[in-house]
């Protein structure tokens, strides 16, 4: 079944090619069908190599389809792997992306046919490019897709592109990931360089013998291409702005597809990052501040998406601190348990916003529990889910991490324990401002408030039920022994690193005690049960409505770090393009022109020599002889 991978990206390019060629004759339940058909047969697809690929003593396979690249010694194929990391991968973007493409079938009900049909397109792209960059064998194909999932937010986030505003905001978005792109580039070129190869056996089983210095240098620049990528400092900025796309694109960016790009890319080159330790502490401390940063910023905001926007920037934080002290799999089991639980807080939120006539603020929300019984309720599960009470799931995954930062140093833990607090309290700040209490909206509003249709609910039902549950595939040994299932399934891949702790995890929980590790527990479940209570108790009483004041404004202005990158970036750059500009108009432009006026002025004068009279013919015959008997006169002289 794995020599069938290749069906996994090709249904989603297929209905892409289908429904953007032909939006203008196919009406919208015949896009629905495609544009949902497509990414269900796919995940059908995955669902039968995951199969395959779990059984006892299964291999990893490369399927190899055609040459891509072949100069001199360097040869890059097209190729798959096919292993349990890249098909974790695939379950998780064709799964959660069916999903989101039911949810749109409702959420966009309102566009016209061919706009509906180039937006199943545009996700269809994006679904296509994610797969192929799971999927590649090598940086090369990695690459590709990489580049694939930044040109589809780019048209996603400017889906309604007649708005400047969101214009700008995909523009915003295609630039950023630019600047880490480059950094991803070099880093290729370095490895063909010195491995001559991009092919990751090959890379991986070479840098055990290469210089250090070499590997870091590579890894830094990989690094750069992630926190591009993923959103970390200094290249998130773009993330909370790609919310000027539809509410699924949100879903879909933030969740399951493109934001973890970067953590995929690092955990799959774990062998590079193990031998370059202090390129391991940049990504463990740029990842903690990053969640920290994005913590404290979601909690003055009142836009509910902008609330889950900053709210996944601090979750990738997360799971770059989990990288970044050596616990590959807890990283990319959060990567997988909020895969779910951001999918049905966005969904919900897009429930939210259909039901108040694309209303987005919170503090003209309240009381909505009454009238979306279903999205408070899920949306409720999911606010559990992230803010790490068990048995939830987001409480065994960020655990994990937890207690590896802390093995690590303790630093990180208190840092990473202190920011779970922020969650609990910013998530349900949100829920008890838009769910609890009486409804702050016009009376037009309030009339027209409910349900969403179950195209909608359902996939709000099913990404409800994976977030509570899909804890318990990553048990910690300190409560059950051998019971990580994911540890177990990933360890081929990660087997290199394992450290005899939790499978694929070099700083592992499992070093600490028990006594220690229970500790550890109950002070983040502690805390994140005091943060949901103060926030419950607080905003379902008295919400803020007014604008923040004092330190509050630092916070809702997002600590003015767009303002700085405007003032010593945008602006400078600005004011270069004004005198680039007239510089090429008055200076560049006026020499060619004054060169062409020149000549034009000079040929009409010399037009007039030739006047027709054999006078003049002659005079100027006489004066040409004596000029040149002149010449010959000073020069022998």
């Amino acid at each position: 079944m794995a020599n069938l991978v290749w069906l996994v990206p090709v249904l989603p390019l297929v209905g892409f090619l289908l429904t953007g060629l032909f939006r203008n004759y196919l009406s919208k339940g015949l896009t629905s069908m495609i544009g949902c058909g497509m990414i269900l047969a796919a995940f059908v697809v995955s669902l039968l190599i995951f199969g395959e690929i779990r059984q006892a003593g299964a291999q990893a396979v490369t399927v190899t389809l055609f040459d891509f690249i072949s100069v001199g010694k360097l040869s890059i194929p097209f190729a798959f792997l096919v292993d349990q990391l890249s098909v974790l991968f695939l379950l998780i973007i064709t799964g959660v992306g069916f999903l989101i493409h039911l949810y749109s079938t409702s959420y966009m009900h309102e566009e016209e046919a061919p706009q509906f049909a180039r937006y199943f397109s545009y996700l269809n792209l994006f679904v296509f490019s994610m797969l192929l960059l799971v999927l590649g064998s090598n940086f090369v194909i990695l690459f590709i897709g990489w580049e694939g999932v930044g040109l589809c937010s780019y048209l996603l986030i400017g889906y309604w592109f007649k708005n400047l505003e969101f214009g700008n905001a995909a523009k915003k978005a295609f630039i950023m990931n630019r600047i880490g792109d480059l950094g991803f580039l070099i880093a290729i070129f370095l490895m063909i360089n010195k491995f001559g190869s991009v092919d990751f056996s090959e890379v991986f089983s070479k840098a055990p013998g290469t210089a250090v210095g070499y590997l870091t240098a590579i890894t830094m620049l990989l690094f750069v291409g992630a926190t591009g990528k993923s959103a970390q400092i200094p290249l998130y900025t773009w993330l909370p702005d790609a919310m000027a796309g539809p509410t699924p694109v949100s879903a879909l960016i933030h969740a399951a597809t493109m934001v973890t790009a970067g953590i995929y890319m690092i955990a799959r080159s774990h062998v590079l990052y193990d031998l370059t330790p202090v390129t391991q502490t940049v990504v463990a401390v740029i990842g903690l501040a990053t969640a920290l940063l994005a913590a404290t910023i979601a909690l003055k905001q009142n836009d509910i998406k902008k609330v889950l926007a900053y709210s996944t920037v601090s979750q990738l934080g997360y799971m770059f601190l989990g990288l970044g002290v050596g616990a590959y799999t807890g990283a990319v089991f959060h990567v997988m348990t909020h895969a779910f639980f951001k999918a049905l807080l966005f969904l919900g939120a897009g429930s939210v916003i259909h039901a108040m006539g694309g209303e987005q603020d919170i503090r003209k929300m309240g009381g909505l529990r009454k009238a979306l019984p279903v999205t408070s309720i899920t949306f409720l599960l999911g606010c559990i889910a992230i803010a790490g009470i068990p048995p939830f799931s987001g409480f065994f995954s960020k655990d994990e991490i937890l207690s590896a930062a802390y093995g690590k140093s303790p630093v990180y833990y208190a840092i990473g324990v202190f920011t779970a607090l922020l969650t609990a309290f910013y998530m349900f700040r949100l829920y008890a401002t838009t769910f609890m209490g009486s409804f702050r909206g016009t009376h037009d509003q309030e009339h027209h408030l409910h349900e969403s249709p179950p195209a909608m609910t359902i996939p709000l039902m099913v990404l409800a039920t994976l977030a509570v549950v899909a804890g318990f595939l990553g048990i910690p040994d300190v409560m059950a022994p051998n019971a990580h299932l994911l540890g177990n399934y990933l360890s081929p891949v990660f087997a290199d690193v394992n450290s005899g702790g939790i499978p694929g995890d070099t700083a592992s929980g499992a070093e600490l005690s028990r006594v220690a590790e229970w500790g550890l527990m109950g002070v983040s479940v502690l805390l994140a049960l005091i943060g949901t209570f103060v926030a419950v108790s607080r905003f379902s009483k008295k919400p803020e409505l007014g604008e923040p004041t004092g330190f509050g404004k630092v916070l809702a202005n997002k600590w003015y770090v767009d303002e700085f990158y405007n003032a010593i970036i945008v602006r400078p750059l600005g004011l270069l393009a004004t005198f680039l500009v007239f510089f090429e108009k008055n200076v560049i432009d006026a020499i060619v022109n004054g060169v062409g006026k020149l000549v034009q002025y000079g040929s009409r004068q010399l037009r007039l020599i030739q006047s027709g009279q054999v006078g003049g013919y002659v005079l100027l015959m006489v004066v040409g002889i004596i000029v040149l008997f002149l010449v010959e006169l000073f020069i022998k002289k």
